[in-house]
């Protein structure tokens, strides 16, 4: 039995296709379709309250029968430093004051990371889907016993060998091979480390080398040709994101669709100046704005972002869209505007037209 197979018969899917988790584009709706249509949906609740995810999943399952993805965020707790802090509030003063602002006198950790976070633990536990995923790291041991015992199927993300061999310890399921094209955060699970910046093929193909756990390939696949073409390489199956944030059951806004309609499509760039983290959008003002020369480094994960979610709240109130995190990966000009089960239908008649 190939890893694909065994992969779709222990998740109860049709087709390798995982509709990346994306929090805050995500939606019950978008994760319903996908899964409707025989591949795996996603919610990503790593930016949501206990109360909030619970929302949402509840919403999901009245909306299909069939199983989908929760992506949690793992990260460790931000590192707080004053100083750093109080200069990269001092460098985006111009901006706040431009956007009728205050310039505020300090910044929140805004996302609770999932490794100290009993309340959404339980309500997974009770919820139970059918399957848990992690990002930017892994949660305790005991954490994940408890999703085993609860018949749950785990996966986490990997951007590099070493990575994947702290999952594979750890008694995971399957790996999420995330390579430099993707769209949206780095899984990384020390943002400090050296990050070789692996592309999506190098990355499955050395992976497949040191495990026998399923390899899911993730970093721009746009296409069913892009999917044949992870699948020959050994993937179990692949995660696209960029290529649903067109679907009409995405949360993404007004702007962001023109954005990736646009030619911004066509720049894309691992920043830390929105989050804190290496994540990769689509150029904006703000990036290259915190990335100038002589600009101060920005606050640490999440805390960084509270700043930048106040200047695009801001600044959209008076039509600037350029402080926003449009996410998305070096593939996004290959996006189509499509409802996600035309989508995936045309993913499917795309991988079979290339010998799949």
């Amino acid at each position: 039995m190939s890893s694909s197979t065994s992969v779709l018969e222990r998740l109860g899917i049709e087709h390798p296709i995982i509709q990346a988790p994306m929090a805050g584009v995500s939606t019950p709706r978008l994760a319903a379709a996908v899964s409707n249509a025989g591949g795996l949906g996603s919610l990503g609740i790593g930016a949501s309250t206990a109360d909030q995810a619970r929302k949402m999943i509840e919403e999901t399952q009245r909306l299909t029968p069939r199983p989908f993805n929760v992506n949690l965020f793992c990260h460790a707790p931000a590192q707080r430093d004053a100083k750093i802090e109080a200069a990269w509030l001092d460098y985006l003063s111009p901006l706040f004051e431009e956007t009728g602002l205050e310039t505020p006198s300090g910044l929140e950790e805004i996302y609770r990371s999932f490794i100290d976070d009993a309340a959404t633990l339980e309500m997974l536990l009770e919820l139970r889907p059918a399957v848990v995923s992690f990002h930017f790291g892994l949660p305790s041991a005991d954490v994940i016993a408890s999703l085993r015992e609860a018949g749950i199927y785990t996966m986490a993300t990997a951007t590099c060998p070493d990575e994947a061999r702290q999952i594979e310890r750890a008694g995971i399921d399957a790996i999420v091979a995330q390579g430099m094209e993707a769209g949206g955060h780095r899984g990384n699970f020390e943002p400090e480390a050296n990050d070789e910046h692996l592309s999506t093929l190098v990355l499955v193909r050395l992976l497949l080398r040191q495990t026998g756990l399923p390899i899911v390939a993730a970093g721009g696949i746009m296409d069913g040709h892009a999917i044949k073409a992870a699948l020959d390489l050994g993937a179990a199956a692949v995660q696209l994101g960029t290529a649903f944030v067109l679907c009409p059951e995405s949360s993404a806004n007004d702007a962001y669709r023109e954005s990736l309609k646009s030619e911004k499509a066509k720049r894309t760039r691992l920043t830390k100046v929105l989050s804190g983290r290496p994540a990769r959008g689509m150029v904006n003002r703000l990036i290259s704005f915190g990335e100038a020369k002589g600009s101060p480094p920005p606050a640490d994960y999440p805390v960084a972002y509270d700043a930048a979610k106040r200047l695009n709240a801001a600044a959209s109130k008076l039509g600037d869209h350029e402080f926003a995190a449009q996410w998305a990966g070096q593939g996004a000009p290959l996006a189509r505007e499509l409802p996600a089960a035309d989508l995936m239908a045309l993913l499917r008649e795309e991988s079979r037209s290339s010998g799949g």
